[in-house]
């Protein structure tokens, strides 16, 4: 009933963005060029498609080639304008995902503007002795002012663009046609065992690849459980995913069902308390993971987070030190499916370098 009463609301914001993006394909509203090569990574849902993910594989493949950086959002920080995270910035400054780039990548520079042109000028113009040969622009596909050269557009498989509509009767930015901007079109958390090359052909089907596109697919693989605050954990009680253990999943993620399937394979038993995407927790939010932590009837339990979770729940001062001691987190990167690994790592390295002042040192690496 929402969703209908939504419905012309989507009529009205769908023209607003529809104008928007004929403007800017028309030359009316300008966009920018840089000579540094830059990589889009975005959807054209509201979150939950695994962006940041995505720029950690990215940062992860380059950053032994060339000077990498980051430019996000800084989403639910608590600053305004442009600031270079640092490996200390706590995440209610950067926001959380910078903040865990940051601390994952130390070599790699990390910034958040929310315009994001400003925020590249800003880069570029910096008066730091080595700028940056590559810069990844998270969550930016909708940021038309800026023209990347490689446009990557990620897709939840579990959640097709063309079975849904436009915000706010729906999920979408924009519309599935604006798939077109893309150069490369990545599925995310595809389930190996049902990604048929039948499936593959119906998907092809539905995007309606272009020439100039090329199209992936990734899954997600976990690691194994590590403890959030290493110093606290006593050593006796580290758990692996073979232990014999009881679980409470406490995740502040746009979906986290993939997480609790995952967990659900190992855990004995198994509790979960779901936040909204970005939340940072209070010290009233500790006290009732506490409390349900309690309610478990084990003597092996843990509470297990996801890295972004963690990250905000280090920052934290005060925290219980029995929750220090059983808090845990389940790492994730991606994993491209059926050996697309090699064919995605070579066009994202070949187009850096042959658009980068490093070429020479480019093909002597490559």
């Amino acid at each position: 009933m929402l969703k209908v009463l939504l419905y012309p609301f989507s009529i009205i914001y769908g023209i607003i963005v529809f104008f928007r993006n004929r403007f800017y394909d028309l030359g009316i509203l300008k966009s920018k060029d840089f000579d540094v090569p830059v990589i889009s990574v975005g959807n054209i849902t509201v979150g939950g498609t695994g962006k940041t993910t995505h720029i950690e594989y990215l940062a992860g493949i380059l950053k032994d080639h060339f000077r990498v950086a980051v430019l996000s959002r800084g989403y639910k920080r608590k600053t305004k304008g442009f600031l270079w995270v640092e490996i200390d910035t706590p995440a209610i400054k950067a926001g959380d995902e910078p903040a865990q780039i940051k601390r994952k990548f130390h070599d790699v520079t990390v910034a958040v503007c929310e315009n994001r042109l400003k925020g590249l000028e800003k880069i570029f113009n910096s008066d730091a002795d080595k700028p940056p040969d590559v810069v990844l622009l998270d969550d930016a596909y909708q940021h038309r002012r800026i023209i990347p050269g490689i446009n990557i557009l990620l897709i939840d498989y579990n959640a097709p663009i063309w079975k849904d509509t436009l915000l706010p009767a729906g999920r979408l930015r924009e519309g599935a046609a604006q798939i077109r901007r893309a150069g490369i079109i990545i599925f995310t958390k595809c389930p190996e065992n049902e990604l048929t090359p039948i499936k593959r052909r119906l998907i092809n089907k539905e995007v309606d690849l272009k020439p100039y596109q090329q199209l992936f697919f990734s899954t997600y693989e976990y690691d194994k459980l590590t403890p959030v605050f290493t110093e606290d954990c006593i050593n006796g009680n580290l758990y692996t995913l073979q232990s014999s253990f009881s679980a409470l999943i406490v995740t502040g993620i746009a979906n986290p069902k993939l997480i609790y399937n995952f967990i659900d394979q190992f855990a004995e038993k198994m509790l979960t308390m779901d936040f909204p995407d970005h939340h940072y927790y209070s010290d009233q939010d500790v006290a009732l993971i506490m409390s349900k932590f309690d309610s478990i009837d084990s003597d092996r339990k843990i509470i297990i987070t996801t890295e972004k979770d963690a990250v905000r729940l280090r920052d934290m001062t005060g925290l219980p030190e029995l929750l220090k001691q059983v808090l845990y987190y389940l790492p994730v990167r991606v994993k491209f499916i059926n050996e697309e690994e090699n064919s995605f790592n070579k066009k994202i390295l070949r187009y850096v370098g042959e658009n980068t002042s490093n070429r020479k040192l480019y093909k002597k690496q490559v």
